[in-house]
């Protein structure tokens, strides 16, 4: 018997120096760690202690007698990734405890951003005796994408925010939200009252197709529809045509299968999530009954992993179909793919759907697969997407609706260089360096999606973040910071007075809290609030009583 991980694992690695048998892999350090879908655990090793399903920050990891019948497919694929990986060394990765020297005992951070790339930062950081970090977020809440980004109907994905929520309980952090960096406070002044800065707001920008008709209405990002159904309060009260009977998601990730299942689905299925109320009232009115997912590529290629994907195929109700003529195998691909287990139950689904051609379902989700979008006509709004094959042939699917989910992109910081061609700040492990000159910014770094661009799952952030805070320690250990003029305490009082506004972590608390409270009432996890005024006044509500 073993314990298996399961669709959702966050790739955290929590999991792994708790393994006596160091039997999980990839490990933080391996080849393919910042590009596996998941974790996986040898059966052959396991001694079913258990350790890592009590580590497990989403609960992803269970006893294989215990899984549930939607994850009983990852039973084989944990075995079979150690078919083709077999395990080799067994000795543990060191765990280094990083100290600041003695010529410096304390060191000041100002981290920009409160998502999983700054929180781990934060968390990396603030376990160092003498290190205070000062949080500073745009927003009026913490946990970027797992609040706005992670679908509502992943709960346990979710949960990895109470783990970021004892960071920002932590003594030596301070967290600051509604404060805009660029607006409220520069990077610069943060430097002054502070010997490092750590950008970590993201990537808030979205890649375009570059085609005729990208302009129109009706073709909206995958950014702002996520952003909507989750409740982000700059995008909670958007409008989207959901009168067609079709829409069409172009892109073949992750968060394409995110929005292709909340639009296929009856609205019943997230009635008891954490999802908008505007977006529920929204998708009870949907007329849309078909969600084309459009691919360049062949399926080989996806970029959408195994257990979504899995997932997809078992949603009641939902026909997942396919193109028998789209879903074969080039050489190129099986030699790709070849020893990834993953791919092998990637083909299987997606043939399995294929078969089931005659759809019985009164709702249905179709991958097609290489596909180029080359317009989208209309007049004033969308009226479909043109296609093109790579035989030259074309085909016309009309919809009124076109979500693009091709990725995400940077977006320039204020006070920091930025290479426009890949979207990120240009960085050498994470410090910022200068693009002329390649030499390192004294005092600044960056992390997350920024740093490395919109890749991996929330988990990947943690090794990213390591990467960069190791980075800065080397710097303090070498006396490459200079000591900041004046100290936090007095750029706080100076925040105070610009924004009026500002939410510290008591009130995110009050947010937090006001709005599980709502859940409570109605079997929900919660009820966001949508509108900044009232995030402003649940921040504010024990406060003035």
């Amino acid at each position: 018997m073993t314990f298996v991980i399961t669709q959702g694992c966050c790739d955290d690695a929590s999991c792994v120096p708790v393994c006596p048998v160091q039997c999980i892999r990839p490990r933080p350090g391996d080849p393919g760690f910042t590009t596996t879908e998941q974790l996986y655990i040898d059966p052959s090793t396991c001694i079913e202690c258990g350790n890592c399903a009590f580590a497990c920050p989403v609960d992803a990891i269970f006893h294989e007698a215990d899984l549930p019948p939607s994850q009983v497919d990852f039973r084989g694929i944990n075995a079979d990734y150690f078919a083709a990986h077999p395990l080799e060394d067994l000795t543990p990765h060191p765990i280094e405890r990083r100290r600041l020297p003695r010529a410096r005992p304390e060191l000041s951070v100002a981290i920009v951003g409160a998502g999983p790339s700054a929180l781990y930062a934060a968390a990396e950081l603030s376990d160092i005796r003498g290190v205070t970090v000062m949080i500073l977020e745009r927003t009026p809440t913490a946990h970027g994408l797992v609040r706005a980004g992670v679908a509502p109907d992943h709960d346990r994905t979710k949960l990895i925010g109470e783990r970021f929520d004892r960071v920002l309980r932590r003594p030596n952090v301070t967290a600051l939200f509604n404060v805009d960096v660029g607006r409220d406070v520069s990077v610069q002044e943060l430097l002054r009252h502070h010997h490092a800065v750590v950008w970590a707001a993201g990537a808030s920008d979205d890649r375009t197709m570059g085609i005729p008709g990208e302009g129109r209405v009706g073709l909206v990002s995958a950014r702002e529809f996520v952003s909507w159904y989750n409740g982000h309060p700059d995008f909670a009260e958007r409008e989207f045509d959901l009168s067609g009977r079709r829409a069409v998601v172009i892109g073949n990730g992750n968060v394409a299968l995110d929005v292709a299942r909340v639009l296929a689905q009856p609205v019943g299925a997230f009635e008891k999530t954490s999802m908008s109320d505007l977006a529920l009232a929204a998708l009870r009115a949907s007329n849309i009954r078909e969600v084309v997912v459009v691919g360049r590529r062949g399926q080989a290629f996806a970029a959408y992993s195994t257990a979504e994907l899995l997932a997809l195929s078992q949603l009641p109700g939902v026909d997942l179909l396919a193109d028998p003529t789209e879903v074969s195998v080039t050489e190129q691909e099986l030699e790709t793919s070849r020893g990834r287990s993953a791919d092998l139950a990637r083909r299987r689904a997606i043939v399995d759907a294929a078969a089931r051609r005659t759809p019985g379902s009164p709702r249905r989700i179709v991958l097609r697969y290489r596909l180029t979008p080359t317009e989208l006509p209309g007049d004033h709004a969308v009226s479909g997407v043109a296609l093109a094959r790579p035989d030259g042939t074309a085909e016309m699917l009309d919809t009124s609706l076109v979500i693009r989910a091709v990725g995400f992109r940077g977006r320039a910081a204020p006070g920091l260089p930025f290479d426009s061609s890949a979207g990120i700040v240009p960085n050498d492990g994470g410090r910022v360096v200068d693009p002329e000159t390649g030499r390192p910014l004294p005092g600044l770094y960056c992390t997350g999606w920024i740093k490395r661009g919109p890749t991996g799952v929330i988990g990947t952030n943690r090794a990213d973040s390591a990467e960069t805070v190791a980075s800065l320690l080397d710097d303090v250990a070498d006396h490459r910071l200079p000591e900041p003029p004046h100290g936090p305490p007095q750029l706080i009082k100076a925040l105070r007075r610009r924004q009026p506004n500002l939410i510290d972590a008591m009130g995110w608390w009050r947010i937090d809290e006001a709005e599980k409270r709502a859940g409570r009432a109605s079997g929900r996890p919660r009820v966001k609030l949508l509108a900044a005024d009232d995030l402003l006044r649940a921040a504010r509500e024990d406060h003035e009583r």
